[in-house]
Parts: C-alpha cells; structure tokens; sequence
C-alpha cells in the first residue's frame, strides 16, 4: 500500500482509487514477468463506517492492475480490515441501565495502512520470452596508451 485507508472521517468511498507498488519481483522459471515496485492500482469495493451501539468500521478493496514492461496487466484479489467493536455486553447492559448511553458508544475506525501487504493475483495471460539471454555486453575499442605493448597469444 502507498496510501492508507480509513474509514475514519467518513471520506472513503465505494470505487475510490489508490495506489500500490509490487514488494517483489514476480518471476516465471528465472525470467521477471513483473519487476519490485511497479506501480500498482487499487478499488475501494465495500464500507461500513464506526456507528452507535458498538458498530465497528470496515473497508474491503481489491487490486486492479499494474503497470509492468509497459504494459497494463489486470489483477484479482482483496485486502480488507475491520475495526474493533466496542463490547457487545457493554452496549447491552448500558442499553437495559440507561438507553441513551448505549447510543454513544462506537467501535473503532478501520485502517489498512502505508505499506499493508495486499495480495494480488494476475489475472490475464501475459506473453513474455521465457529464458530470454541478456543483451551482449559492448567493448569500446581503444586505442593502447603510448609507449604500451599489446600481446596476443593463442
């Protein structure tokens, strides 16, 4: 994850955008498909936000694609989090002892945060050259320093 997301002032939304970048390389047979921190997108898919008698928040996101060799590659998978709900019999009793107490009372915001694990699954066949050699290395010629002697043997 690049940026966080929380439920915490209300201002997520359902189909809102962020960004990710790869923690590894993703490797098929020792060729990378896709290199560490390529740029990532990601999709908000579900909210609830803290509420009254305990309600806790929950976000659910998913990862849509990322961008690798140029190319758009479009992914699947989730990530989500769930606040901490405030104790269920707390809000019981508060309710039973005084009714407007229990109406007070919220669970915690849900948060995934900077740098958050999210695990994504590419979900297109990509084409790639399996067993590619490197480019050949390139040598300059030079000319010899004056006063050196160049040997060639065999």
């Amino acid at each position: 994850m690049m940026e966080q997301l929380t439920t915490k002032g209300k201002k997520l939304k359902v189909g809102q955008r962020f960004n990710m970048e790869t923690a590894e390389a993703v490797e098929v047979n020792g060729v990378v498909v896709v290199p560490a921190g390529s740029p990532a997108i990601g999709e908000v898919t579900d909210i609830r936000n803290k509420g009254m008698w305990g309600k806790s928040g929950y976000i659910q996101a998913r990862p849509i694609s990322v961008r690798a060799n140029g190319r758009l590659i479009r992914l699947t998978g989730s990530v989500d989090d769930k606040g901490v709900a405030a104790g269920g019999g707390a809000a019981a009793v508060s309710a039973v002892v005084f009714l407007p107490a229990g109406f007070f009372m919220t669970g915690t915001s849900a948060v995934i945060p900077v740098g958050a694990p999210v695990s994504g699954f590419i979900d297109e066949d990509v084409a790639f050259t399996a067993g590619a050699a490197p480019a050949p290395m390139v040598i300059t010629p030079t000319a010899p320093a004056a006063g050196s002697t160049v040997t060639a043997t065999n």
